[in-house]
């Protein structure tokens, strides 16, 4: 079975910016404008909740036939059938990941601003790795900004695809894709919009 290509538009939800009872339409608004992968992302230790939205999202997202990661929560993930996860440098190590979600899962490591944390991971067999926040975000105002050039040289150094994050807009992110970029994750660029759809409509125009 081939894993989806991670390239293109890669919308991550968030909890501050979507109230529960708009999770899953804000969702399908942002795949019918064109995103090819969703992160399921909420810090709350409420899992019930948690494993309705996800179980919610997982079902949507097979029928439209786009990949559903789970941020952090490789139980979760496993729990629901998600396609794989995301896990960060405090999450479970990537090998745990692996043993439990298996070799068709697809699994990401964010490598924030470190090269050797991306190559470690592609070493170990991540599906792909993540540097940023490459702008000023208003998701997490506080995370460690990456320079672009790090990018040329993850690109040059690395055969798995790149993923960039951190306060991405439609007029910005031509110089992440430049720089070698092989797909978006945006949070509030797509779901903190008024219209989901058209928001996610000109990230995947980016990419045609």
């Amino acid at each position: 079975m081939n894993k989806p290509s991670c390239r293109g538009l890669y919308a991550v939800t968030d909890a501050f910016l979507l109230p529960d009872d708009r999770l899953t339409a804000a969702v399908e608004q942002a795949i019918l404008g064109g995103a090819r992968m969703i992160q399921y992302r909420d810090k709350s230790r409420d899992a019930a909740r948690r494993l309705a939205q996800a179980e919610a999202l997982n079902k949507l997202c097979r029928l439209h036939q786009v990949p559903l990661l789970i941020n952090d929560d490789v139980e979760l993930a496993a729990q629901v059938g998600a396609a794989g996860v995301h896990v960060g440098q405090d999450d479970p190590a990537f090998a745990t990941a692996r043993a439990r979600l298996g070799g068709n899962a697809i699994i990401g490591v964010s490598c924030y601003d470190r090269l050797d944390l991306a190559l470690e991971a592609a070493r170990a067999g991540a599906d792909y790795v993540a540097f940023g926040a490459f702008f000023p975000s208003p998701t997490k105002p506080t995370e460690i900004r990456s320079p672009i050039e790090l990018l040329r040289q993850a690109r040059a150094a690395l055969r798995v695809p790149i993923v960039a994050i951190g306060g991405i807009t439609p007029a910005n992110a031509p110089l992440l894709l430049d720089a070698g970029a092989d797909a978006l994750a945006v949070v509030s660029g797509v779901f903190g919009q008024p219209d989901i759809q058209a928001a996610a409509r000109r990230f995947a125009a980016l990419f045609v």
